[in-house]
């Protein structure tokens, strides 16, 4: 019987997660993905209805997480989101203090642009036992900080020199290297609440050398802006900041606009 978790050269491999499944089958299907990430710090007694609201409205999934995490409430807020979606969950950790047996997965990142190795390689050490208890899918991901005109909290707290917005070169080897690595995803942020979002030229030069999916984030704060990532090669667009104080009616009209622009892209 064929071992299904062997190569063609005979060497074994890791069988792919199903989140991380979902992720490529629905990339093939759509051609790009909208993503809302979640601040546990931030959230609201609307919470519930926004996750519907949001599902309901074409969203592909959630991410949940914090720089920072000054409340008490990351279990009960990815219990919140896990109830209301059917959509993946995953946890897009500051630190391993946000970890949750109750999410479909986690992006196991390495902040490749820090100066200190504790965001590199020592709180994954630490989260990797967790993980595996909670039985949670780790899909390994590149976290690459850009600057963006402005001190974020991701920047602050992970100790990252960030990449030059004029300095495509630099970006394209931090995520030539991810890819090296074996690491499933690369993720370009510019941070919570930055001035300027990621670079279409960063964007564009690094799909034109890696071949493994590309997460966009931070400083997008319309539908126009997302479709021009998503134009220049983002695989995935993630927005945050600027839904945090809509609901109702505009939260569902602003979150249709970013799902149907970021959707037009269809292989």
């Amino acid at each position: 019987m064929e071992n299904k978790n062997l190569n063609s050269g005979g060497t074994l491999r890791e069988p792919l997660g199903k989140v991380y499944s979902y992720i490529l089958d629905e990339l093939n299907r759509k051609g790009s993905l909208y993503f809302i990430l979640i601040d546990p710090d931030k959230q609201n007694q609307n919470l519930s209805n926004f996750i519907r609201i949001a599902t309901d409205c074409g969203v592909d999934g959630f991410f949940v997480g914090s720089s920072l995490l000054l409340s008490e409430n990351f279990n009960k807020c990815v219990k919140i989101v896990k109830k209301n979606t059917n959509k993946p969950v995953i946890i897009f950790p500051g630190s391993i203090y946000q970890l949750s047996k109750y999410a479909d997965a986690v992006l196991f990142l390495s902040v490749l642009t820090s100066t200190n190795t504790e965001y590199i390689v020592g709180q994954q050490t630490l989260a990797s036992p967790i993980i595996f208890k909670y039985k949670i899918e780790a899909i390994s991901t590149a976290y690459l900080l850009i600057e963006s005109g402005k001190m974020t909290s991701a920047i602050f707290v992970s100790q990252s020199k960030p990449i030059p917005r004029d300095k495509p070169d630099i970006a394209i080897a931090y995520s030539l290297t991810a890819q090296y690595f074996g690491m499933k995803l690369i993720y370009l942020e510019a941070g919570s609440g930055a001035d300027n979002s990621v670079p279409i030229e960063i964007i564009q030069k690094i799909k034109s050398f890696v071949k493994i999916p590309l997460i966009v984030g931070g400083g997008i704060r319309d539908p126009e802006t997302a479709l021009e990532k998503v134009k220049a090669g983002a695989d995935i667009i993630v927005t945050g900041n600027i839904l945090e104080n809509i609901s109702g009616k505009n939260a569902k009209s602003l979150i249709s606009e970013f799902v149907n622009a970021i959707h037009q892209n269809k292989k």
